[in-house]
């Protein structure tokens, strides 16, 4: 399994490589080694989001590998409230194959059928209370997360192409028209039409059809380096905006071709069946250079629903002075989320499809030297995290914070926080920040929020309560 760790941002090429390998998205055990950070619909209930601030998107990244070792199940998105205040969830990952198409299987490393679709849940682990049967098409998470809308009507499920660790055959998947074509077309029939390997009872020809709402691509990254293994070229920016269009024109012609069957079967009798709009989006960089290598923003927006922004690992634990990871503003030079906005917007980006980044863990170092907060001083290594070296979830740096033995620090013009005991540091962001981050959201009307990941949140879904809360405010 692989941990999806946002790609670092530092500047130094060596600084990059050590913090690639100690992040989680290295880390097999730290269960995300594919590259969000510590690694991206309104809906009924007592809670949805029918009311003010309806338009702002609260997404949540789901990883198929939390429910393993981490123990985070597709249940507790229910019994935590989180659902109920979500827009959209992001299921994490999908892979592209070495021939260029959408796969999944029993693969290690590579893909985790038995995750997705195939392990059955008892009645204490479902959404709906009901044991998986042995010859049910579809199990696991792909079922949980079915129930899931099923009690939840309006949330979206997206599927995530990609990642830190699966972005490797992006570049070589998109080079000519024929082989853009054939990948998107594989990627609607696995996860839009739901059309699954058979394994054993499970899987099967539309064995997954209505799961997925739409479909988030996140190539890490086009035209510039991203995991040791990712094929680069600088003809992707091209490719990219190519394989963007292609995604938008094949899901729009499967929804009406999808409307016309219905319409011919007799369900829209008395009024045409109007296509399902399938959301397309994407995870994208805040580097500048990132951006111009492989973004052509004005061209991309007018396919993307919305894009969600980085906006975390600004800094990160492999680095040899302790920083921000993800402030809202930092001083000139340095990355922030004012200024990945603002780089975005003087590019063509509609401000209401920018939807902001906001880390669920932290990055810490140890060993730190030089007094004072134990911000901006060299530190030895990255401090040692739940799950790996370098990062850990908000939901235990909540209890140190509580424990008495770190001292909470604020930037309250930043928009940052951190932990530190005297030797090691924790930068990450408590509801006192996301507050300062939903205003921020709010003042510039912008599209909303998205959170990497879902597992690093309290049980009671805290930081999601205090992002929902921030953004129901009036403006």
């Amino acid at each position: 399994m692989r941990r999806r760790t946002q790609s670092s941002l530092a500047i130094a090429a060596c600084a990059f490589a050590l913090a690639a390998s100690l992040s989680p998205a290295a880390n097999a055990s730290s269960g995300h080694g594919n590259g969000h950070g510590n690694g991206h619909g309104k809906h009924g209930g007592k809670h949805g989001h029918h009311g003010p601030a309806q338009d702002y998107k609260r997404i949540g990244y789901f990883t198929q590998w939390g429910v393993y070792g981490r123990d985070f199940q597709v249940k507790d998105l229910d019994t935590s409230g989180t659902a109920a205040k979500l827009s959209h969830i992001n299921y994490a990952f999908g892979n592209v194959s070495a021939e260029g198409k959408c796969f999944t299987g029993n693969v290690p490393g590579e893909a985790d059928a038995w995750a997705d679709y195939v392990r059955p849940l008892d009645a204490a682990g479902s959404v709906d209370g009901v044991a998986d049967t042995d010859d049910q098409a579809l199990a696991g998470n792909f079922n949980q997360l079915r129930e899931l809308k099923a009690k939840h009507p309006g949330l979206k499920v997206m599927i995530s192409l990609g990642g830190w660790g699966w972005s490797t055959h992006f570049s070589d998947a998109v080079r000519t028209p024929a082989s853009r074509k054939a990948l998107v077309s594989s990627c609607i029939d696995l996860y839009i039409k739901g059309n699954l390997p058979v394994d054993g009872t499970r899987g099967g020809d539309g064995a997954a059809a209505g799961l997925f709402d739409g479909i988030d691509i996140d190539w890490e990254w086009p035209g510039s380096a991203g995991d040791t293994d990712t094929v680069y070229r600088p003809e992707d920016k091209r490719n990219f905006t190519a394989l963007v269009h292609e995604f938008r024109t094949q899901l729009d012609a499967y929804a009406k071709s999808q409307a016309k069957a219905e319409q011919k079967a007799g369900k829209g009798k008395h009024r045409p069946v109007k296509p399902k709009h399938y959301d397309l989006s994407a995870y994208v960089p805040a580097s500048a250079e990132k951006i111009d290598a492989g973004f052509d923003v004005a061209r991309i927006m007018k396919d993307f629903d919305f894009v969600n922004l980085q906006g975390y690992d600004f800094h990160v634990s492999g680095q040899a002075t302790t920083a921000q990871q993800s402030a809202l503003y930092a001083k000139k030079g340095d990355y922030s989320v004012d200024r990945t906005v603002r780089d975005w917007l003087k590019r063509g980006a509609p401000a209401r499809k920018l939807v902001v980044g906001m880390p669920f863990y932290g990055q810490g170092w140890t060993g730190v030297t030089g007094g004072g907060d134990g911000l901006d001083q060299p530190a030895t290594g990255p401090a040692q995290g739940t799950w790996g070296a370098g990062s850990e979830d908000y939901k235990a740096l909540k209890k140190l914070a509580d424990s008495g033995a770190y001292e909470v620090h604020r930037n309250v013009r930043d928009g940052s926080a951190w932990l530190f005991d005297g030797t090691t540091l924790w930068t990450y962001d408590d509801p006192q920040v996301l507050r300062t981050k939903t205003k921020y959201i709010r003042d510039h009307r912008l599209g909303g929020a998205m959170f990497w990941s879902l597992d690093g949140d309290t049980e009671d879904g805290e930081l999601m309560t205090a992002v929902d809360r921030g953004l129901s405010s009036r403006r």
